[in-house]
C-alpha cells in the first residue's frame, strides 16, 4: 500500500514546531520566502508560546502528534 505524501505546508509547520521545541533560533528556517516559510515560522512561534505557557517537552511532542 502506498503512503501519500503529507502536505508540504503541514510538514513545514511540524518541522518549525520541532525546531522551537529544541530551542533553536528562528533564523535557521530552511525556507527563504512564501507560504512554506510562513508555516515554518508559525510552527516555531506556537512551540515557543507553548513553552512559555508551561508545556513540557513531552506535552509539546504529544500536541504535535495530535495535530497530524
Amino acid at each position: 500500500m502506498k503512503r501519500q505524501k503529507r502536505d508540504q505546508l503541514e510538514r513545514a509547520f511540524g518541522k518549525g514546531y520541532m525546531a522551537g521545541i529544541d530551542g533553536r533560533s528562528r533564523s535557521i528556517c530552511p525556507h527563504e520566502t512564501g507560504q512554506t516559510r510562513q508555516q515554518w515560522m508559525s510552527g516555531w512561534r506556537e512551540s515557543r508560546t507553548d513553552q512559555w505557557d508551561g508545556f513540557n517537552r513531552a506535552a509539546q511532542v504529544q500536541k504535535l502528534s495530535n495535530l497530524h
